[in-house]
């Protein structure tokens, strides 16, 4: 079973749940700096990313966190609350992403592509769910989705889908890269996140069987 994930005040277990918060979306942005430095496709908000990059002169990070600050103010009319994993996602994402680009050499060949871009995968899912499973808040893109959820009255789904279909395409035209990284992603995350979260999650007391939010 899933363990909950709705948001638990910080006053419960407060030391280990931050720094879970913070490994995890570390984790997080040097698995997306891992995805780029291979260079065969990325998932759909970092395509967009990328696409913005290729067009203003400011770095990776720099946009995950103006483009993550745009999507938060959408949450206003949708009701959503944030927490303090939400504006932490902004920042600490960032901060990672540029930190590992910063370091890490890009691909050169297949040998050294592929299995990047399945260590960028993979690691994407572990990051995830320790970011999530810290239950401090959603990121802006997760609250987005589940906000349109309820509003809507749409499965999450579909709203997802849509979502990341419309970014998808925006990003494919401003010149980000999709391919098979990008399928691979889209087929994995998913499993790969409800496979990591039961050992990550914090538990309160409480079980559910509520699916994980993803990207």
């Amino acid at each position: 079973m899933t363990p909950k994930l709705t948001p638990v005040s910080l006053a419960r277990r407060p030391v280990s749940r931050l720094i879970q918060l913070i490994v995890g979306l570390t984790l997080y942005g040097v698995s997306m700096a891992f995805m780029i430095r291979a260079g065969l496709g990325l998932d759909p908000w970092d395509v967009l990313h990328q696409g913005l990059a290729n067009h203003v002169p400011l770095s990776f990070g720099t946009i995950t966190a103006l483009v993550g600050a745009l999507v938060l103010l959408a949450w206003w009319p949708l009701r959503q609350r944030p927490g303090i994993g939400t504006v932490a996602n902004i920042l600490v994402i960032a901060v990672a992403v540029d930190g590992a680009l910063a370091v890490l050499p890009a691909a050169t060949s297949l040998w050294w592509q592929v299995p990047l871009m399945v260590l960028g995968v993979v690691l994407n899912g572990v990051a995830t769910a320790c970011y999530v499973g810290a239950r401090l808040g959603p990121g802006p893109r997760d609250g987005l989705m589940t906000g349109l959820h309820a509003r809507t009255g749409k499965s999450v789904r579909l709203v997802r889908t849509g979502i990341e279909v419309a970014v998808l395409a925006t990003g494919w035209l401003l010149g980000g890269t999709v391919g098979v990284g990008t399928v691979l992603y889209a087929l994995s995350i998913g499993p790969l996140t409800q496979f990591f979260l039961p050992w990550l999650a914090y538990r309160d007391g409480a079980a559910a069987t509520t699916p994980p939010p993803a990207g």
